[in-house]
């Protein structure tokens, strides 16, 4: 078996077939400058009370985990009566925890 270099001849290639990979190319490079104009234009304006609400999640959520022993050994102070309450230092952390609020 003999094999042939011969050149290829550029006109003879079928020119819908060329189209389609330039129609390819050309709906890619749009698409991507489309959606990075998209992504650019994009902006999101939370009111304030959504921005409080987010607040109050992210603090809900990195509050620490629950000690069920302890809470055990204080509810069973609290039903036999043992456990007493200093209502004066609960009033002061009350009024602390206002003030930073207010911050």
């Amino acid at each position: 078996m003999k094999v042939q270099n011969s050149p290829v001849n550029v006109s003879s290639l079928d020119s819908s077939r060329v189209d389609k990979v330039e129609l390819k190319s050309k709906k890619k490079a749009l698409g991507s400058a489309l959606s990075e104009e998209v992504a650019s234009a994009a902006k999101v304006d939370l009111s304030q009370r959504a921005q409080d609400m987010k607040k109050i999640k992210d603090l809900a959520t990195a509050a620490p985990e629950v000690n069920a022993e302890r809470v055990a050994h204080f509810q069973k102070l609290i039903d036999e009566g043992k456990y007493k309450v200093d209502a004066k230092a609960v009033a002061d952390r009350m009024v602390d925890e206002q003030l930073m609020l207010g911050e």
